[in-house]
């Protein structure tokens, strides 16, 4: 198990985060993703603060986007000690969304800039803070 945080290690801990956030991976393979003391989630539409708050927030997410696609565009670590990092991470989301009544489902694309704070714990890289501090909508994308 490795003992300290390494620059590739959370860069690629990034990326698996929204691998699993595209494949819709169950809660319960999600939730270690999550520190376990101190978490803070900030999203446009709410603030997470324990893991019950996050199973609620994803669930509500995973029933509603779908052909979701996160692209990793930058995940600039800066590691503070060999047991924390922040990241600062430019992600491109697009999705597709229905609203019920609607015909049709409607195609959204942002581009978010996030803020992370990463802690080791049991070997393993964990989300202790991550915010979403920017959301640009892409041409022709639909409204949140």
């Amino acid at each position: 198990m490795p003992d300290a945080l390494s620059v590739e290690a959370v860069q690629r801990f990034v990326q698996d985060w929204y691998d699993a956030l595209d494949r819709h991976d169950p809660i319960d393979a999600v939730v270690p993703y999550l520190a376990d003391n101190g978490l803070t989630m900030q999203f446009p539409e709410a603030t997470l603060r324990t893991e019950d708050d996050f199973r609620g927030w994803y669930d509500t997410v995973t029933h509603r986007f779908f052909d979701e696609i996160h692209e990793v565009k930058r995940a600039d670590v800066e590691l503070l000690s060999p047991l924390h990092a922040d990241v600062s991470v430019l992600v491109n989301w697009q999705a597709r969304v229905w609203n019920p009544p609607a015909a049709t489902s409607e195609w959204l694309g942002f581009d978010a800039s996030q803020t992370w704070s990463v802690v080791l714990q049991d070997g393993q890289p964990r989300i202790r803070s991550y915010a979403v501090d920017d959301l640009a909508p892409m041409p022709g994308s639909a409204q949140l």
